[in-house]
């Protein structure tokens, strides 16, 4: 029998009894202690099995402890409506029967997000995740009865991840402990970067989606590339696997076998240049074959799936691949507590979880496991309280000394030679690069949500003032961390928002029909009902605007009443307007880099108080969508 994770467990795991009361008593301002062994009592996860998994995703190159907004935005289309993880907010703390100013409300949520966020602190940093993977190890017993996993986009987010080009996080991750990891955003370096990583990193690369193309099967170039790299990138030839597709772990004397699904949408939300060779894709008919393939040849106890294919994506496959126990998810960020059962075509059930993002949950799923067969799982999310935990000395210890390492000219922050490395960086150390000061933020900045955040917000505004556009388009990202209203605006959190390896900036001549096709275009991805042919992103976020969306519409009929702000009058098809942005996916610009142009922007526009004012946040109207869980608290129009 496989067991959901119960409401006492969810409360348990975060530190409640589970009373007839919700009201928690351990709801504190961060002026008061929190009762003695909380921290103790809030992570203890007795091993309930032979086999513990300890999963992290999309960690985007947080190291430290940050403050990250969940959505208030999150719409569910069709069958998805009203579905976990489309469902945002009070809708939420409702659905789980939680208190809007509990830590679990603070953690899954954005309810009261700036009120709690100062009562119960920051959220994640990689030396509290190391400190509870130890602890969650010896809870199991030791690290022979777990296995560790990433979901990927670990490599991505950061400074220092951009400027080291993503080895710090290898090295983070040799620290963590971690064995398995798929991938996303790593393959935003280039290829020789990619696999120097993988070479350095003491786990393994998994991804049975990943194929080598056939040009490249039968070219010289890559052979050199994988040689130069020790055989990394052709695991199988006749195969044209890249990777390995799966590995057998023994933990705790019991054979896991754990296959691996990259985002397969990668070439196409991502510049294809930095991987020529290798293309991607759901292949739901492979993994079915790798299934059977592994329990003919391994006979393991269990089978999981390690995916950055997101949520919806996952949903789908294990209502349609059978063998599959569990997905541990990624790609999306969504903080799901409860584990979602779904029933395969055999009609088996397969648990489908999703750990967030940014550092914020360890998942946590142990394994019932008698005579080599599979009796029950239970799943708990653990959310990471920097104010509760201890941070691990030795990982404090290599974070300190990457801030010490100098930017030179060996550092690399674009494609374009022209910006290569920032001359004016050269000579300071990382940390006096980011620690830098820019303003004080009047408000919330944030990003996470289906459309526009006062980050975007910001970003677009900067795009236009710099360029003197029209219109403004920034990439509906769904990392990058949050600043809470009185705090300093420093470096690094700008470069939170924008550190891509594709950061360049343009400025050109669009016609109405472009501008229009750009925003249905994206709409599609996001809106689409068939999650197959989702991508996962947020929607474009737009400067000098305004729009009305219909979610529920089809392509080509989803925008309408586009009115241009700075004349206040519909946008025309054949007219011709100036448009700004950045991260183009395919030929590269030659703009500024983004954070530079963020940089100066704020740095320009504050006043004498050193408080930056911002701009009204461009929220589109929404149409159809209001009774629909997966909205609450929309500033915008909805209709």
């Amino acid at each position: 029998m496989i067991n959901n994770l119960s409401r006492r467990a969810l409360l348990k795991s975060i530190g409640y009894a589970a009373t007839g009361s919700l009201a928690s008593p351990f709801v504190h301002s961060l002026s008061q202690d929190f009762e003695p062994n909380f921290s103790e009592k809030i992570y203890e996860i007795p091993m309930a099995g032979k086999v513990r998994l300890l999963h992290t995703t999309d960690i985007h190159a947080q190291l430290h402890p940050v403050y990250f907004r969940e959505p208030n935005v999150n719409l569910g289309i069709g069958t998805t409506q009203g579905k976990l993880p489309h469902v945002v907010g009070p809708n939420l703390t409702k659905k789980l029967s939680i208190s809007n100013d509990s830590l679990e409300a603070y953690a899954y949520t954005c309810v009261n997000f700036e009120e709690n966020a100062l009562r119960f602190g920051k959220m994640g940093g990689v030396g509290n995740i190391k400190t509870l993977f130890e602890r969650f190890r010896k809870q199991a017993g030791g690290v022979e009865n777990t296995l560790t996993l990433d979901g990927g986009d670990l490599w991505q987010g950061s400074a220092t991840s951009l400027w080291t080009r993503g080895r710090d996080m290898v090295e983070v991750s040799n620290l963590l402990g971690v064995q398995l990891m798929t991938g996303h955003w790593e393959f935003t370096y280039t290829e020789a970067e990619f696999l120097s990583n993988i070479n350095h990193f003491d786990g393994d690369f998994i991804g049975h989606n990943i194929k080598i193309k056939e040009d490249s099967l039968f070219g010289e170039s890559y052979y050199e590339l994988v040689k130069k790299y020790r055989g990394a990138g052709l695991f199988d030839e006749d195969r044209s696997q890249a990777f390995k597709p799966y590995v057998i772990k023994i933990v705790a004397g019991e054979k896991i076998a754990t296959i691996g699904q990259a985002f397969p949408r990668t070439a196409n939300a991502n510049p294809p240049g930095f991987i020529p060779d290798w293309s991607f894709g759901i292949r739901e008919d492979e993994l079915t074959d790798i299934i059977k393939e592994i329990k003919e040849i391994h006979n393991p106890a269990a089978i999981i799936l390690l995916s950055h294919n997101g949520m919806d994506v996952d949903l789908k496959l294990a209502s349609q691949v059978s063998g599959l126990d569990a997905i541990l998810g990624g790609h999306t960020h969504d903080g799901v507590p409860l584990p979602i059962p779904v029933t395969n075509p055999e009609g088996a059930v397969c648990l489908v979880t999703n750990a967030g993002s940014n550092g914020k949950f360890i998942g946590v799923m142990d394994m019932d496991i008698r005579d080599g067969q599979l009796k029950g799982i239970k799943y708990e999310m653990a959310p990471v309280f920097d104010n509760l935990i201890k941070n691990a000395p030795e990982m404090m210890s290599y974070l300190t000394d990457l801030g010490r390492r100098a930017y030179d000219e060996n550092i690399v922050e674009s494609r374009s030679k022209t910006y290569h490395y920032n001359k004016a960086r050269i000579g300071k150390t990382f940390s006096q690069i980011l620690n830098e000061k820019l303003a004080i933020a009047p408000d919330l900045l944030y990003r996470r949500g289906n459309f526009m955040g006062s980050w975007d917000q910001l970003i677009c505004s900067a795009l236009t003032y710099e360029y003197s556009s029209d219109i403004s388009f920034s990439p509906g990202f769904r990392w990058g961390t949050s600043v809470l209203p009185g705090q300093w605006i420093t470096m690094q959190d700008v470069m939170n928002q924008c550190a891509v390896t594709y950061g360049e900036t343009y400025v050109q001549k669009m016609s109405g029909k472009q501008v229009l096709g750009i925003l249905e275009q994206v709409a599609d991805n996001l809106f689409e009902p068939d999650a197959y042919l989702q991508s996962g992103g947020d929607m474009v976020r737009v400067g000098g605007l305004k729009y009305t969306i219909s979610p529920e519409n089809t392509l080509g009929e989803r925008i309408t009443d586009v009115v241009i702000l700075t004349s206040n009058k519909p946008l025309v098809a054949n007219d011709i307007y100036k448009v700004s942005g950045w991260a183009v996916v395919g030929d590269h610009p030659s703009g500024r880099l983004i954070w530079d142009i963020v940089k100066d922007y704020i740095l320009r526009n504050k006043n004498n108080e050193n408080v930056l004012p911002l701009e009204p946040i461009n929220h589109p109207t929404i149409k159809g969508m209001i009774s629909n869980d997966g909205i609450s608290g929309y500033q915008g129009e909805l209709i």
